[in-house]
């Protein structure tokens, strides 16, 4: 199984990226937040989870480990294929899928294109005691050191920062809050970033 890649990014679109590996273009299916999040030239590093079909290979990616994981979690479910999961994860991150399962919030779950309100109810059933420690993350409202950064320069691209500009306006975020920026709240970060940015 091909777990991660790392590579400069030669191409994008909505949903996929072609990553230069060694010399050896790899096309990967991303979220639609991940993918908008990359620029052509710059090197990334992509979670990875292999699909076999009889008349296919598909690679798809993610920006970490958890989200990957999460992602093959819910293709347990019946009913729950590749790009239904792939569509998830475009939507919500992992720690707030978790929370919504693991509090029965079928309304949110069926918010995912091609879920619908039955496989909304299987996800509950069939992952309600698997996602435990994810919904707890969540719930306390911290995110971790590997994640910030990603869901912080994915919310300012949204926003219309180019990737330069978000990655110089996260790193002054991270030098005026130090240590404490692991323990602060995503929303918090945010508004931090847009007063800098605003300031400068």
């Amino acid at each position: 199984m091909i777990a991660s890649l790392s590579g400069v990014v030669k191409a994008t679109t909505l949903n996929s990226a072609v990553i230069d590996v060694g010399g050896v273009g790899l096309q990967v299916a991303l979220p639609a937040r991940f993918a908008a999040s990359l620029s052509v030239g710059i090197r990334t590093e992509i979670f990875t989870s292999l699909v076999v079909r009889e008349d296919s290979l598909t690679l798809f990616g993610f920006d970490r480990s958890e989200s990957r994981d999460f992602f093959e979690l819910l293709q347990t479910v019946g009913g729950i294929g590749p790009k239904v999961a792939q569509s998830a994860l475009s939507i919500y991150e992992p720690e707030e899928l978790a929370s919504a399962i693991s509090s029965e919030n079928s309304a949110a779950l069926e918010r995912i294109p091609g879920l619908g309100k039955k496989g909304a109810q299987r996800a509950v059933l069939e992952l309600k005691e698997k996602v435990k420690d994810l919904a707890l993350e969540q719930k306390s409202g911290r995110i971790s050191k590997s994640n910030w950064q990603t869901q912080l320069h994915s919310a300012l691209i949204g926003l219309g920062f180019t990737a330069r500009d978000a990655q110089e306006t996260i790193d002054g975020v991270a030098n005026d809050l130090g240590p404490k920026v692991d323990e602060t709240d995503i929303s918090q970060l945010l508004r931090l970033a847009l007063q800098n940015r605003g300031r400068g």
